[in-house]
């Protein structure tokens, strides 16, 4: 829908916000330092984690692994263990990747610009732009949920951003009130979108740029953002056999083409002659992006050890316990049964 957007006064919207920005950002240990490398890291974590959630695992995360060389020199399952409770395992195996690219392609210095940087394994446009602009001065908004969100309101604008071209049409938005300083921005406007114009009961009040907000004026703020698409969920139903003997149990890491890519998961059939030691079954449920998950889990106590070992020798199943599982990713409902089996 087009309105009146040509007046350059528009600039002094995206000022204000960085003037907000000076007197109210939040304290954010990222926030602290311009090395590519954290600010990337922090991106991907809190791609799908709020900060108060996700914080503690960044820190541990960056402890750890300090700079690209260290994560790049990694195993691949530490790296997934050192991401254990932020869900998406997938951003941690991808991370891992740019990290070796990183060190393979650009000799282990991150680089600078934008197209370089959207080059590496999982990086999108908003992350590519959010370091891009913070770290090397680049002039690119880092367009997300928030730059939706915010500037759908300011414009009261209602083009849909579920559409294939909503990135590209915000972009165009957010040039429109950008300042010199794209860093301060973008990290700005993630505030903003986080902390008062929230998706729900927003704090239009609070807003510092609410006087030329038009949804606000026009109360009609709930109207916005408009998203008609909606994705579907789909319905997978999923089985386990939890097989143990003497405290100990079996596994297996799942591969990389589906859901809980590289995880830790259990045995998904056995044979005839250990369904005599199924001593029950539990059923729980699970819901990921698009898919809700039913999964049945079903306690297999050997007591033969000549089944026990053949079922190894024929599946090269691994053998953990209880304390040795704190040391493998887990997806979260079979990470939860560990913890609830076995405690005597």
């Amino acid at each position: 829908m087009e309105k009146n957007r040509t007046t350059p006064d528009f600039l002094h919207i995206g000022n204000r916000l960085l003037e907000w920005y000076k007197n109210n950002a939040r304290d954010l240990p990222f926030r602290q330092t311009k090395d590519p490398y954290k600010i990337w890291i922090c991106e991907i974590v809190f791609q799908q984690t709020r900060i108060n959630q996700g914080l503690n695992h960044y820190n541990n995360f960056i402890k750890r692994f300090p700079d690209v060389k260290t994560l790049a020199e990694a195993e691949e399952n530490e790296v997934l263990l050192y991401w254990k409770g932020l869900g998406y395992y997938s951003r941690a195996i991808n991370i891992h990747k740019a990290a070796k690219q990183i060190m393979g392609d650009y000799g282990g210095v991150f680089p600078a610009q934008y197209e370089e940087i959207l080059k590496l394994k999982g990086v999108g446009k908003y992350t590519a732009a959010a370091v891009s602009s913070i770290c090397f001065g680049g002039k690119i908004p880092a367009v997300d949920g928030n730059f939706y969100r915010v500037l759908s309101r300011f414009f009261a604008d209602d083009f849909d951003i579920s559409h294939s071209k909503a990135f590209n049409y915000f972009s165009e938005l957010a040039a429109l009130i950008m300042p010199e300083n794209v860093g301060d921005f973008n990290q700005a406007m993630m505030d903003l979108g986080s902390e008062i114009c929230k998706p729900k009961n927003p704090l239009c009040e609070q807003c510092p740029v609410n006087d030329d907000c038009l949804a606000f004026s026009l109360q009609k703020i709930s109207d916005y953002p408009v998203k008609t698409k909606k994705v579907k969920t789909e319905a997978l139903a999923l089985t386990y056999y939890f097989v143990h003997k003497n405290g100990k149990f079996l596994i297996r890491q799942r591969a990389d083409n589906f859901i809980w890519k590289k995880l830790f998961e259990f045995p998904a059939a056995i044979p005839a002659e250990m369904e005599a030691f199924v001593t029950g079954a539990k059923t729980v449920t699970h819901k990921l992006t698009h898919k809700n998950l039913s999964i049945e889990i079903f306690n297999v106590d050997v007591a033969s050890e000549t089944v026990w070992n053949d079922f190894i020798a024929e599946n090269q199943y691994l053998i953990t316990d209880i304390e040795g599982s704190h040391e493998k990713s887990f997806p979260k409902p079979l990470e939860n049964y560990i913890q609830n089996s076995l405690k005597d």
